[in-house]
């Protein structure tokens, strides 16, 4: 590690965030994975330059969280199952299964088949691997976790290494998935959350579970909640919001917790996304740690903001 990219970087939300060639990063409604000292950060790269028929994610590195390298467009798409020409692609998030030595991602597949119609009917996952966190990725299927449906995803790896799903199933709720061992299916549901959210992150902080969702308002921003529990499969408490609700959550929707184990304290920050839906190059970022503990979480008014990986420190800017 030098000494330069080991320092605290301060963390700008919703600025342009600019990678180590100078543009925007290309990350939205991402995920990290960390291996060893090193954050791999993925998301959908909807850059204005892309192929049009295809679908991209891209893969970032980073090893402070605020200065991020570009390492590859890791998935580049062509339209994998015969689905109609407006198909999507989005949140993609990666797991690394040690038992495998395999980097599985997962994404949400949608669109329609021919004489479908159009819309979101397909309602699946995709599945796609690779050797490496930052190669190119073979995109295996798509699949309705368990027969349900599934819309936007997150992912939650536990303390005891354990990974799950978390898959929006729009006429049910909120689903948390145990992975198969070889991450490549859904093995079984912990707990369905009967609450109309996407947007889904846990966190496992200090003994309890904490769930964050967002409402279904498409790419409009409102206000996010979170609910506790001191078990995945629940009984989970009501959910009630983040931030003040005319805030709408500061312009951004939930994709991920990111908790940071350091030597003097553990940080959980925040990582939502500032869409621009006419201009989908140019969403932004809102990261920011978290206020939690004894079952209450807060997410402060975004401002610049530093992070000591080491110690777990954050340092919000007055």
């Amino acid at each position: 590690l030098t000494a330069a990219l080991a320092a605290p970087a301060t963390i700008k939300p919703g600025d342009v965030w600019p990678d180590n060639r100078g543009r925007h990063i290309q990350a939205h409604g991402g995920g990290i994975l960390k291996v060893g000292d090193m954050f791999y950060w993925f998301g959908e790269d909807r850059s204005r330059d892309n192929e049009r028929g295809l679908r991209y994610v891209a893969c970032y590195s980073s090893t402070n969280l605020a200065q991020w390298t570009f390492r590859n467009q890791v998935l580049k798409l062509a339209n994998p199952e015969n689905f109609e020409r407006g198909w999507v692609l989005e949140r993609p998030k990666v797991f690394y299964n040690a038992k495998t030595k395999k980097f599985v991602m997962y994404m949400h597949i949608d669109g329609s088949r021919p004489g479908e119609g159009g819309g979101y009917q397909l309602a699946r996952v995709g599945v796609a691997v690779c050797d490496t966190a930052d190669g190119d990725y073979q995109y295996l299927k798509s699949f309705r976790p368990l027969g349900n449906e599934s819309r936007d995803i997150g992912q939650f790896i536990d303390d005891d290494g354990a990974a799950y799903l978390i898959s929006e199933d729009r006429p049910n709720g909120f689903h948390i998935y145990q992975l198969s061992d070889d991450y490549l299916n859904v093995a079984k549901d912990i707990c369905l959350i009967r609450a109309r959210l996407e947007g889904g992150a846990i966190v496992h902080y200090d003994g309890l579970y904490y769930c964050i969702g967002s409402a279904l308002t498409g790419w409009d921003p409102n206000p996010n909640k979170y609910a506790t529990a001191k078990s995945l499969a629940g009984p989970w408490s009501e959910f009630k919001g983040i931030a003040p609700p005319e805030a709408n959550t500061y312009g951004a929707q939930s994709t991920m917790m990111l908790k940071i184990s350091g030597t003097k304290t553990n940080c959980v920050i925040f990582m939502g996304d500032m869409w621009r839906p006419s201009t989908q190059w140019d969403s932004r970022y809102l990261w920011m740690p978290l206020e939690i503990g004894g079952g209450q979480l807060c997410l402060p008014a975004p401002r610049d903001w530093t992070l000591d990986i080491a110690t777990g420190e954050a340092k919000i800017e007055q």
